[in-house]
């Protein structure tokens, strides 16, 4: 058995999640600790299509878009510890609940999602997690959710 990773880069993460631009959103993905808790960078650049129009000249991170990186990183951090890596692993939201905005995001930051598991096991296929999003150590978003792994047959 290999060694489990402890962080994922680029293009790590393009092996294990199917997401692609403009779509993926989280940049790098480290300390990862098994399924229990990651830690998710999305470097928020202008270039990003969702800045044309949220909102013309006042560029915001919408908040979905906020809340769809920390799931990112949460099946990262999960697809990783599966060894999902060039397994076509789907992961669909459940729900979403508890979810706040207390920042904005704007290009120039960079977001750290920490998330952590808070039900799920290795072989299930819906999972739980608690994701908080920051900025320099600021709180912008937090939220749990569920979701569900599909996990491809061998």
């Amino acid at each position: 058995m290999t060694e489990p990773f402890k962080s994922a880069d680029i293009h790590l993460i393009q092996r294990i999640i199917p997401h692609r631009y403009p779509f993926l959103l989280v940049d790098r993905v480290v300390d990862i600790d098994g399924f229990q808790r990651a830690r998710g960078i999305k470097n928020v650049t202008m270039n990003e299509p969702h800045f044309q129009g949220h909102f013309p000249g006042k560029p915001i991170m919408p908040g979905v878009t906020i809340v769809e990186a920390m799931a990112q990183t949460a099946a990262v951090m999960v697809g990783s510890a599966l060894g999902m890596e060039d397994r076509n692993m789907l992961v669909y939201f459940m729900s979403i609940d508890k979810c706040k905005f207390r920042r904005m995001v704007v290009p120039g930051d960079v977001l750290e999602m920490k998330l952590e598991t808070l039900r799920g096991k290795p072989g299930g296929k819906v999972w739980k997690f608690a994701g908080v999003a920051e900025v320099e150590g600021e709180m912008a978003a937090e939220a749990e959710f569920t979701a569900m792994m599909d996990l491809p047959r061998e």
